[in-house]
């Protein structure tokens, strides 16, 4: 059996940017998404960098802004994306 998949709309929530544009600017101007570690206090760590989602808000994606702010981040990226997708399709 041949199963046929149809992508009608992107999205992206990156260390190189949180849209679909900004993303993909982001690799065709040769961008690194890698920096110094923002979100906690790194250093106990041997490497204090890593690639790290900035200036994500969660709310704008969610139907409730607080449903947004009980999720897990990466429900919240997941989410944002597929609010993305949804809206570019």
């Amino acid at each position: 059996m041949s199963l046929r998949v149809v992508i009608t709309g992107m999205g992206a929530v990156t260390p190189l940017g949180n849209t679909v544009k900004s993303y993909w600017e982001g690799l065709i101007h040769g961008r690194s998404g890698i920096d110094k570690i923002t979100a906690f206090d790194p250093s106990r760590l041997t490497s204090q960098i890593a690639g790290e989602v900035k200036d994500f808000h969660p709310a704008p994606h969610f139907s409730h802004p607080k449903k947004g702010l009980r999720a897990d981040r990466s429900s919240q990226f997941a989410v944002a994306a597929a609010s993305q997708a949804f809206i570019h399709s």
